[in-house]
């Protein structure tokens, strides 16, 4: 008997740990009601697009995902040298998955696009909702971290839901190039309505469960 628990106490600690390895890396975003988007002022800049991507993460207890999603549009505005307003649209059609190839890889990528059949509201729904984005609300400085030297608040818009998110962010802005960077974090999917596979709403999903946080990290350049 002693050597059942034994083994059963072994089996429970290598899955918790199996578990907590399959989770998006990152802080957590801190996330709220939509705020007052900043009026854009000063200088603008115009995003590259073809120089600006989103990248995501996502994971389930049988492993993780990544990929890219591309931004299809965007403007930063600068006050006396310093990021005060922007806003960017990101491609949800353009949703690419990187560590899968051939037939899994077009699967998931249609899958989380909602492009195959009966599958259209499990994500993302791109035939409805082809766009994502971010709107800035304000940046405020950031002091003591080697990763990031400012804090984004902004209002992020999914599947029509809006809801403010805030998040570290490094914004290296030299003459006429402005370049933003973040260190990967976190929001819970199900805040913009997409529950698809989460525990949280549904039960008896054992091991078949995908996690409702996922992993976002952002690549700006923009320029005058």
């Amino acid at each position: 008997m002693k050597k059942v628990i034994f083994y059963s106490m072994i089996t429970l600690l290598l899955s918790a740990n199996f578990a907590c390895k399959n989770k998006p890396a990152g802080d957590a975003a801190e996330t709220g009601a939509a705020q007052k988007t900043a009026t854009m002022e000063g200088s603008e800049y115009t995003v590259d697009a073809a120089a600006s991507k989103v990248l995501w993460e996502g994971a389930k207890p049988a492993g993780k995902h990544h990929g890219t999603i591309n931004v299809s549009s965007g403007v930063i505005g600068v006050e006396n040298g310093k990021v005060t307003s922007g806003k960017f649209t990101i491609d949800m059609n353009s949703i690419n998955v990187l560590d899968l190839q051939g037939d899994e890889k077009l699967s998931l990528e249609a899958h989380l696009k909602g492009t195959a059949e009966g599958k259209e509201v499990d994500f993302f729904d791109v035939q409805k909702f082809p766009t994502a984005s971010f709107v800035i609300n304000k940046v405020t400085g950031l002091e003591g971290a080697e990763d990031a030297n400012s804090l984004v608040y902004g209002n992020l818009t999914i599947k029509d839901v809006t809801k403010e998110i805030s998040f570290k962010a490094m914004i290296d802005i030299n003459g006429q190039m402005i370049h933003v960077t973040t260190p990967q974090f976190t929001i819970n999917r199900t805040d913009w309505g997409i529950k698809y596979g989460s525990k949280t709403f549904f039960d008896n999903l054992k091991d078949k469960f995908i996690e409702d946080n996922m992993g976002i990290s952002i690549n700006l350049m923009a320029k005058q």
